[in-house]
């Protein structure tokens, strides 16, 4: 990199207010046309987020052997699901990447190597959540891929590296569920397990008690073992939580039900 690019991303990635942060619960892929309670509050939310210059999504739908980050011009509509309606299937989110903005994460995050990616795109955990944010697709968007021989703690620290792009424009939002095991969904209605409520409520009181460091060690409790079976979908939450600023910052709540027995749709709000 030469002085060119070097002031090149200074000045596209130069210091603003403080942006707040999001991990959202993402639920099923038919949130994404869905306009149900918790696509209204993804909705509600957005009302209160300055309009960023970029968004960094880490989601439970991209793990990869080492870290990666998109860095394609015009990222592509992944559809990673199967067995839903046509019209799920057609939806597409015609947002823009930005490879500044990769440039600028590959930098951060050093001496971590990260590698620049031109195939991924944009998967259902990014796109059918923040199109009900930004639904003119008017937001470049980059994804950042989830490590999968990372420990819990590492990911944390990881993510800590990030948190200079809450003072240049960019939303940083994690996109998965806390309590999510696919193999006990319940499809009666109103039916919720007793483990998963118990994991919701430790999960949230962690979270609400800035006890950030008990989540590394989730597998030592029995509800949270059931709640994250494997780990992909909880992950996305330590990189927002990693971001937090003790000194200045207020996390609150929402979305905060479990749905099908067996997937908790609570997402956060950090600002």
């Amino acid at each position: 990199m030469d002085l060119n690019d070097l002031y090149k991303y200074s000045k596209d990635w130069k210091t603003t207010l403080k942006m707040p942060v999001l991990f959202l619960g993402h639920g099923s892929p038919m949130n994404a046309i869905s306009d149900n309670r918790f696509v209204q509050g993804f909705k509600g939310i957005a009302k209160n987020i300055p309009e960023p210059k970029a968004i960094l999504c880490i989601s439970a739908h991209w793990e990869t052997k080492g870290t990666k980050v998109t860095a394609m011009d015009m990222p592509r509509t992944i559809h990673d699901f199967s067995g839903f309606p046509q019209e799920l299937y057609n939806v597409q989110y015609p947002v823009q990447g930005s490879p500044e903005l990769a440039k600028e994460t590959v930098q951060l995050l050093a001496p971590v190597s990260v590698d620049m990616d031109y195939d991924w795109g944009l998967d259902h955990g990014a796109w059918s959540v923040i199109k009900h944010l930004y639904p003119k697709a008017n937001i470049p968007v980059i994804q950042l891929s989830l490590d999968y021989n990372r420990t819990p703690k590492s990911h944390y620290e990881l993510a800590k590296q990030l948190e200079t792009l809450r003072y240049k424009g960019v939303l940083i939002v994690g996109s998965g569920n806390t309590v999510h095991n696919l193999g006990l969904l319940s499809f009666e209605k109103d039916t919720v397990y007793d483990w998963a409520i118990e994991a919701r409520h430790t999960i949230n009181e962690y979270i609400n008690n800035r006890d950030f460091n008990l989540l590394f060690n989730y597998h030592s409790n029995k509800a949270l073992r059931l709640a994250i079976p494997t780990p992909e979908h909880f992950l996305p939450l330590l990189y927002s939580l990693a971001i937090y600023d003790s000194k200045s910052d207020h996390i609150s709540l929402f979305n905060d039900e479990v749905v099908m027995g067996s997937v908790s749709m609570s997402s956060v709000f950090i600002e």
